[in-house]
């Protein structure tokens, strides 16, 4: 029975070092084309990986694609400055992709009638520690939120239609 313990232990202890810093949190003040502040979204490392939960406001109701981008810069009215979705694996996009799909394609988020969003989520394949999967590389990351949904397959940004939002991710 010892020995299960410790085998679960070292399994979880390993987990952690492979993919981060249990515990470590960081978080992304979301603004929309105006520069105008319309939500957050927390994220923290856990064992299952990078949890998130975004609280957003002032969207058009329906749903939105959501991606994490390479480079850690929001600057309005487009967003371009947050470059192209996160991809450290060099995969294609799409959650329906045979090929696999890039680190920063996340769920689609839906606002409700009065333009709001509050969700959770679970992101694999993403680190707040060290390493190629990290969200903080050099120049950093940023989440977008985009003006269409997701379709799930079309490389490279799902057809996701123009960038509506966007948040820097900080420690």
């Amino acid at each position: 029975m010892k020995r299960i313990v410790l085998a679960s232990a070292l399994a979880i202890l390993l987990s952690s070092l492979a993919y981060g810093k249990t515990g470590a949190t960081a978080k992304a003040d979301i603004i929309n084309s105006k520069g105008e502040s319309i939500g957050t979204a927390t994220l923290k490392e856990t064992s299952r990986g990078v949890d998130m939960t975004v609280d957003v406001s002032q969207l058009p109701p329906g749903m939105h694609a959501f991606h994490i981008h390479t480079v850690g810069k929001c600057d309005p009215p487009d967003f371009k400055t947050a470059g192209a979705h996160f991809n450290p694996e060099n995969k294609k996009h799409g959650w329906s992709n045979p090929e696999g799909h890039h680190a920063g394609d996340l769920e689609n988020l839906t606002a409700d009638a009065h333009g709001k969003i509050k969700e959770k989520l679970v992101i694999h394949g993403v680190t707040l520690g060290d390493g190629p999967d990290s969200l903080f590389h050099p120049g950093g990351t940023a989440l977008v939120i985009h003006a269409d949904p997701d379709d799930g397959r079309t490389d490279p940004a799902g057809n996701a239609g123009a960038r509506f939002a966007c948040g820097v991710i900080t420690k």
